[in-house]
């Protein structure tokens, strides 16, 4: 199992770790799933495709870049 974090920029509150939380769920191969508001990150594992994460976050309206 592979992990993968990111830096997700434009949550300002809970409501909107939730919805990244719930996008990055629904993304084949996640199986769990680490949501920060604050600094604005994101800790996925399982065996998924990083731009399909990418793609999660950016279709509820953030950015999301993988930290190197």
């Amino acid at each position: 199992m592979s992990e993968i974090k990111l830096n997700i920029t434009g949550m300002t509150c809970e409501h909107c770790v939730r919805a990244v939380t719930k996008a990055l769920k629904y993304v084949p191969g996640v199986t769990d799933v680490e949501v920060k508001l604050q600094p604005g990150s994101a800790v996925v594992h399982g065996e998924m495709d990083p731009t399909d994460l990418i793609s999660a976050v950016t279709s509820e309206g953030y950015v999301a870049v993988i930290q190197s």
